[in-house]
């Protein structure tokens, strides 16, 4: 049920990806086809790809599809690439709750300020800060069920190198 959840929020951020991709082409079409830009545009589409890229973190770390580095690690006995990988994962859920725990104090501290992005939309700023707490959380238990998966037994998912 959490896979199929992670797999819903990863097609959510892609679509944000395309909201936010068709808001900026409507302001370069108002701005200089109509010379009448937006006032929301850029903002909106900038939270779009705020959350849209953090809850599809989870989803990434999933299946691999993130940046990473194995050019080293392959090399090694399969219990060595266990090893390492419950050492990254580990690294991934510690750094991932600091960010969070941190991320929450200043989306709180925003909350109940009622701070403000300043712009022409004056957005509640803590709409742009809300999904760092949430990615970095759900970052952090799907780098946990990796950790269960290694300690299980289970193939470590190599990625999709393409």
């Amino acid at each position: 049920m959490y896979k199929r959840f992670i797999v819903s929020l990863a097609w959510i951020g892609a679509l944000l990806f395309v909201a936010s991709g068709l808001m900026l082409s409507w302001e370069v079409v108002a701005r200089y086809f109509f010379v009448k830009p937006t006032i929301w545009a850029a903002e909106l589409s900038q939270l779009c790809l705020i959350w849209g890229a953090l809850i599809g973190m989870p989803w990434a770390l999933a299946t691999r599809r993130h940046i990473a580095v194995d050019a080293i690690t392959r090399l090694c006995s399969p219990t060595m690439q266990r090893v390492l990988e419950i050492l990254a994962m580990t690294i991934i859920a510690l750094f991932s709750i600091m960010v969070m725990w941190k991320g929450f104090g200043i989306f709180f501290e925003s909350l109940e300020r009622g701070r403000t992005t300043g712009s022409m939309l004056d957005l509640p700023t803590w709409i742009s800060e809300l999904p760092v707490v949430i990615g970095f959380a759900l970052l952090a238990v799907q780098a946990v069920i990796e950790i269960v998966n290694v300690l299980r037994g289970r193939e470590i998912p190599q990625g999709a190198h393409e």
